[in-house]
């Protein structure tokens, strides 16, 4: 019998083969992005000393008002322009994108078009 992976050990091995090759530094920091069932989380993160610059998620209350669901393209692309909002307020203006081993579509690749029209450069 075969026995097949589930989908988030799948994804959290892509992600590691990912993190490889990608690195955000103090002048251009990894923009992260994870997704749950109900809601999605991105942060813009400093690997040279582990910290978070600018984080946001459809957890909090002030982005959660505004959406009628917390888990679909929509939400996603309202997430990605607060998220480039926060991050040009701290100037932080160019990031590399870490798509968390999903597949660049949908959810992920809305809030990285919202973000980049908002005016993040990646």
């Amino acid at each position: 019998m075969v026995s097949k992976k589930s989908r988030a050990e799948v994804r959290a091995k892509k992600h590691k083969r990912l993190r490889y090759h990608l690195a955000g530094t103090a002048e251009r920091p990894r923009l992260a992005v994870f997704r749950s069932n109900n809601h999605m989380y991105a942060q813009v993160i400093d690997d040279t000393v582990g910290n978070t610059l600018v984080s946001a998620s459809t957890l909090e209350k002030e982005i959660k008002s505004e959406l009628e669901k917390t888990n679909n393209v929509e939400a996603a692309a309202h997430l990605g322009t607060v998220i480039a909002k926060r991050a040009l307020d701290k100037g932080i203006s160019t990031v590399v994108y870490d798509r968390g081993g999903y597949i660049y579509h949908g959810k992920v690749k809305a809030l990285a078009d919202a973000a980049r029209e908002a005016g993040l450069k990646f």
